[in-house]
């Protein structure tokens, strides 16, 4: 018997985006490119905190404080920064001083070079419309070639998606 089915086959992923810290705009934006480049058809959702990664100018920072896991490689060792000093002026200007020179180090791409890889892949990115409003963010400050939705859009995404995350 002939195979006959002419629909599309590819499998689908959709991404929601709400941490906007350097260290969690990682993993949306190296799972949402590998997957595209997988041939995956990918739509990431940003919202609340996560929208800034939008934003056309990035200034993004990590925080060590609530973060327990947070050992930065140093003299041979893995330093733990005690929630107390994360507390102190300047030490998050310091931790991602220090988090961006390691990522540079170590040629590992940046949030910028992603989030254009993203882009170029073809994958859908959406502004949520809701956050925009609360947030008082407009079309202009972000990057081109965004949409704007909101939760409907997100969930008409994600009912059909093989994969759905939440990041």
């Amino acid at each position: 018997m002939a195979d006959t089915d002419t629909g599309d086959n590819r499998k689908s992923m959709s991404i929601i985006v709400t941490k906007g810290s350097l260290d969690w705009a990682y993993p949306p934006f190296i799972l949402g490119t590998t997957a595209a480049a997988m041939d995956v058809d990918v739509t990431m959702f940003f919202t609340f905190y996560g929208l800034p990664l939008l934003l056309k100018k990035l200034d993004l920072q990590v925080t060590p404080l609530g973060n327990a896991a947070m050992k930065m490689p140093l003299g041979g060792m893995h330093m733990t920064m005690p929630n107390v000093v994360g507390m102190i002026p300047g030490v998050d200007a310091a931790c991602s001083v220090m988090m961006k020179n390691l990522i540079k180090k170590k040629g590992v791409a940046s949030i910028e070079e992603l989030r254009e890889a993203a882009q170029l892949s073809d994958v859908n990115m959406v502004a949520c419309q809701m956050t925009m409003d609360l947030f008082e963010y407009d079309l202009g400050d972000m990057i081109d070639g965004i949409q704007l939705g909101g939760a409907a859009t997100y969930m008409e995404n994600a009912l059909k998606s093989d994969i759905n995350l939440f990041i």
